[in-house]
């Protein structure tokens, strides 16, 4: 495991944009899987980052992780579908820690069902948690950022957010809205000197993915379906992430960025 990295005091001017020393990161859904990963990129490049879930205790588990790899850490738990839980998360930073500079909405869910047979209540949790959670926390959020005329937004979308697949249209749904509002917010926040951009992973190996893998049938599909013929590892998502949130992305704005091993580039 890769412990704290030591940062030169100065580096090369290209490298130097990538540093994010002084910074307060905030990664929504953060205590484990790719959450986690991209939480402890942003520390090792120097920021300081607060770990995000419902669990509260498996919220502290992981900061008490990183903290003693030697990094900045804290945590704040909080549901993100609850309007009020977020404003009181986020208060509760602002007051402890400092202003969010930088924002990772990365909690989400998956409910496997074909569309004919979906209950209202499960397209209704599914487009909750990862459409309107990301709403709700870049609102409160975003409206800080406006004052200080800083940020950067990060919405992990999916390839779900370009096209369909059988068996998860709740979560194609959610997620063809998440790409849709990161463009949205764009347009209304670029002018303050707001970058608000998304990243859409293909197949990865993360807890959400597990029972695909473990269908012997799928997991073929992804290895033959993919060009670069393997599942991807989620530290393949940060250096994409670092450069979204970084000085070097600062004129980046509304992409959704996919990283996917060549899947979407190919018939």
């Amino acid at each position: 495991m890769m412990g704290k990295l030591s940062l030169p005091d100065t580096l090369p001017n290209a490298l130097s944009q990538f540093v994010l020393r002084g910074k307060t990161a905030l990664v929504t859904g953060s205590y484990r899987g790719l959450g986690l990963v991209m939480a402890r990129a942003l520390a090792e490049v120097g920021a300081r980052v607060i770990l995000n879930g419902r669990n509260s205790e498996g919220v502290a588990r992981a900061v008490d992780t990183l903290v003693k790899e030697g990094f900045d850490a804290h945590g704040v738990a909080f549901d993100v579908t609850v309007e009020e839980e977020v404003e009181r998360g986020i208060a509760q930073i602002e007051q402890r820690i400092g202003g969010i500079d930088i924002l990772v909405n990365n909690a989400g869910i998956q409910r496997r069902v074909p569309l004919i047979e979906t209950p209202l209540g499960t397209w209704e949790e599914v487009l909750r948690t990862n459409l309107t959670g990301p709403f709700l926390t870049t609102r409160i959020v975003g409206k800080r950022m406006i004052e200080r005329k800083h940020g950067k937004i990060v919405h992990v979308c999916s390839l779900a957010s370009f096209v369909g697949r059988k068996g998860i249209g709740p979560y194609t749904a959610a997620k063809g809205g998440l790409k849709l509002l990161t463009q949205a917010m764009c347009a209304e926040w670029a002018e303050y000197n707001i970058q608000v951009n998304g990243i859409a992973p293909g197949f990865f190996l993360t807890d959400l993915t597990r029972p695909l893998r473990e269908n012997p049938e799928f997991n073929a599909y992804v290895e033959h379906r993919t060009p670069s013929r393997r599942w991807g590892h989620p530290s393949e998502l940060t250096g994409v992430l670092l450069l979204l949130v970084s000085p070097a992305g600062d004129f980046i704005n509304g992409q959704v960025i996919v990283v996917d091993g060549g899947i979407l580039a190919v018939m």
